[in-house]
């Protein structure tokens, strides 16, 4: 190795055992990466190579023709790595010289997509190819669901569901942005298909126009990561909430009312379920739809991003998801607050991971149905 500036530079054929770590960014990537190299950006690298690397490695940094990967190395330097060093001329080098790279599992058009995700520590290119692997069920096209659906196709999540068995009204356009005018008569699953799949070519979307019920609740819920849930009325949602218990699938909960919206995250047994915050419907008179109060058609908008954001946590596993919480928007007064929230011991639902509650239809005063509609 020499030194230029006092900073160790290296040649291809000075490598011996040293660890490449790649600094450029993703949508550099797509002219090809060294085989084996660890890619951290530069802006994180010295707060990620710790975690991967101990000092005493021997780490040959470079980039794409060999400058920014001085500055690195020198950053590398300062916080206590002794045997680091820049590969001159960079990745340019490495080719000119006819020595082998490979592409990155993320597709290139891919890395110039999601450029700006990717550069945050906490996702980088292994989170993304997380997040195309991940399936996501959204029940309900409307509001909620179209905020969540077209933020998580735009992250690219790999696999969504959209179940909905209504058709797109005109009194829906001013809140439910998947849909169109020209839809209108059209079923809202295939609707929000449409429109979603013209965000991001790469996803596969599946369109389900069916009304979710009890003997199709746990099929349609099988080998999904998360659930949204978008829908806007009780019975769903005790539906939803008893057989996620039983699937074991975490259930994103969003809803509005008037100016007002709330987020929880429902994971079954790790925290409370729907029944432990509602053990019972209120009465309708105290929980009257949006077509009989109205809804700023924009609230649904913000709570149905808030619900993306926590279904990408629970995804790649970052941050802290509001299990166990209930975060509150109050759009008039421009006011979020979160509120702790506890499992019941005594949940007819939950108490027992043993014993996960039968599924069963419920009608409007959420009264279980016969028998014969109930599925254990």
């Amino acid at each position: 190795m020499r030194r230029l500036d006092t900073v160790p530079e290296t040649t291809p054929d000075q490598l011996g055992d040293a660890v490449m770590v790649d600094i450029r960014r993703p949508s550099e990537l797509v002219s090809g990466v060294i085989p084996g190299a660890l890619l951290i950006e530069q802006h994180a690298l010295t707060q990620e190579l710790p975690r991967h690397l101990p000092v005493d490695q021997s780490i040959v940094v470079y980039c794409a023709t060999g400058v920014r990967s001085l500055a690195a190395t020198r950053a590398l330097m300062q916080i206590g790595y002794h045997q680091v060093a820049s590969l001159t001329g960079g990745i340019k080098a490495w080719k000119a010289a006819g020595l082998p790279v490979i592409r990155p599992a993320t597709p290139p058009h891919a890395l110039a997509r999601y450029d700006r995700q990717i550069l945050l520590p906490e996702i980088g290119n292994q989170g993304q190819i997380k997040l195309s692997q991940s399936r996501v069920l959204v029940v309900g096209a409307g509001g909620l669901g179209s905020a969540a659906a077209l933020y998580l196709a735009a992250a690219g999540v790999g696999t969504l569901a959209i179940v909905d068995a209504d058709q797109v009204e005109l009194s829906n356009l001013h809140r439910q942005l998947l849909h169109t005018e020209d839809r209108i008569g059209t079923p809202k699953a295939d609707s929000a298909k449409t429109s979603l799949q013209a965000i991001n070519r790469d996803i596969n979307v599946v369109a389900v126009a069916e009304r979710l019920v009890a003997t199709n609740a746990g099929p349609l819920l099988a080998g999904f990561d998360v659930v949204v849930d978008g829908s806007d009325n009780f019975p769903t949602r005790y539906l939803l909430n008893d057989v996620a218990l039983r699937a074991r699938v975490p259930v994103v909960h969003g809803s509005v009312y008037r100016f007002e919206g709330q987020v929880t995250v429902l994971h079954g047994y790790r925290g409370p379920c729907y029944r432990c915050l509602f053990p019972s419907p209120p009465p309708p008179e105290m929980a009257p739809a949006c077509a009989e109060v109205g809804v700023l058609g924009m609230l649904p908008g913000v709570i149905g991003s808030l619900q993306a954001i926590e279904t990408i946590k629970l995804l790649l596993g970052i941050g802290e998801p509001l299990i166990g919480r209930l975060l509150t928007y109050d759009a008039l007064i421009q006011e979020m607050q979160t509120f702790r929230v506890d499992r019941d011991p005594a949940c007819i639902a939950c108490q027992d991971p043993e014993r996960p509650p039968a599924v069963v239809d419920y009608d409007p005063a959420c009264r279980p149905l016969p028998a014969a509609r109930t599925v254990h």
